[in-house]
């Protein structure tokens, strides 16, 4: 057995900045036995380098469905299946029904709805002169477009924020758990409520009512899951590429005053934010379906395996010079939405809600600057991002 690293010992300096501690484990070797800090505080194998990750991240043997391996995430017990636990064949089928309904040409069709969101927050937020960009933009912006495209009520978004947080960035297991049960208990009212009240024009709706050629559908289980999936993943993550994507630019003046002269720099900002500082530091957990290496590395049957995208896209060996932020790298082959076949189906429009706010603020707001430090990073290895992110203009 491979010797252990604890992260835990890395200290607070990990949270604040894991980049250094991937960098040193890069050197050490491309895969690693872990020990994830407080409050997991559990064994895994963590890979860190960027060919070994993308080659994992497209392995089937590498399972999402845990079944029949002695793994029963509490999760997958009281939400249901979705994408993220799910493999082919039935991962196959939970996809083609959801891409039904998550289409092209419904996420284009939010592009107007998206930049009028945009401008209400920053018609309320900019006579202020500052304030915190979490509170008043990076969140609220996402959070009411995913909320508004599955038809969840205005009323109900301040309580799902607090139970998002908690499950995204867990303060303890006890916290975790609760956040759990509440989701499902909501989720389940959430869906017999559309049921009840008939056709409705939201991507919820036309979940619980799009049916497959064989008459195929999701089961109540399985929307739950796939609501849940959508209502976290939709909104947690495009906080963060926001917020990370201000931040970022904001702390490298020259590539600042490169965007302020031509805005069309604001999709590279967006995709060197994603590679340098993106949103998902790891992907969520695979387990061995069979023994196997990954890098050289034995990993047996059963066993956990985290793969680090933040580690990953600052692999040098594949983006020379990678701990710098630069507007004209080459991205591609970036694997912030992930790789394979779970690449994220909500990627067009994290993109897009980026992009349109980041061109938006820094138009509306030609002074935008820091107001002093950031907030705490979310704790944890899942998210990355700032609570808080004091700005002024």
């Amino acid at each position: 057995m491979a010797d252990v690293i604890d992260m835990a010992e890395y200290g607070e300096g990990f949270r604040d900045d894991p980049h250094p501690v991937y960098a040193h484990l890069r050197e050490l070797g491309p895969v690693h036995r872990v020990r994830l800090p407080p409050p997991e505080s559990y064994d895994t194998w963590l890979v860190v380098g960027y060919e070994e990750a993308r080659a994992a991240l497209a392995d089937p043997r590498l399972a999402k469905d845990v079944a029949g391996l002695d793994v029963r995430p509490r999760e997958e017990e009281v939400i249901g299946k979705h994408l993220l636990t799910a493999d082919p064949p039935q991962h196959t089928r939970l996809r083609s029904l959801v891409t039904r309904a998550f289409t092209a040409r419904r996420v284009e069709a939010l592009r107007p709805r998206i930049q009028a969101i945009t401008d209400e927050l920053l018609d309320a937020m900019l006579p202020l002169g500052r304030a915190d960009l979490v509170e008043s933009f990076s969140y609220p912006l996402p959070i009411t477009v995913i909320c508004e495209l599955l038809g969840v009520p205005e009323m109900d978004r301040a309580a799902f924020r607090e139970m998002s947080n908690e499950f995204v960035a867990p303060t303890s297991e006890d916290g975790f758990v609760r956040s759990v049960d509440r989701l499902a208990a909501y989720l389940t009212d959430l869906i017999e409520d559309k049921r009840g009240a008939g056709p409705a024009d939201d991507l919820l709706g036309a979940l619980i009512r799009t049916t497959a050629e064989d008459g195929d559908r999701l089961s109540p289980q399985e929307l739950r899951g796939m609501a849940f999936l959508l209502l976290i993943a939709g909104h947690e993550t495009t906080v963060n590429l926001i917020t990370n994507s201000v931040h970022t630019l904001l702390r490298h003046p020259a590539q600042l005053a490169e965007v302020r002269a031509d805005p069309g720099l604001v999709d590279a900002v967006v995709e060197e934010t994603l590679r340098y500082e993106g949103p998902v530091e790891n992907a969520t957990f695979r387990y061995a379906a069979e023994p196997l290496e990954i890098g050289g590395t034995a990993v047996a049957r059963g066993e956990p395996v985290l793969i680090g995208l933040a580690a990953a896209d600052r692999d040098t060996t594949r983006y020379p010079a990678a701990d710098r932020f630069d507007l004209h790298r080459d991205t591609q082959g970036h694997l912030a939405f992930g790789h394979g076949i779970h690449f994220c189906v909500g990627a067009p429009l994290a993109r897009m809600e980026a992009r349109t706010a980041l061109r938006t603020l820094l138009r509306r707001a030609p002074g935008l600057a820091l107001d002093g430090p950031p907030g705490e990073w979310l704790p944890g290895m899942l998210i990355r991002g700032t609570r808080t992110l004091p700005v002024r203009w």
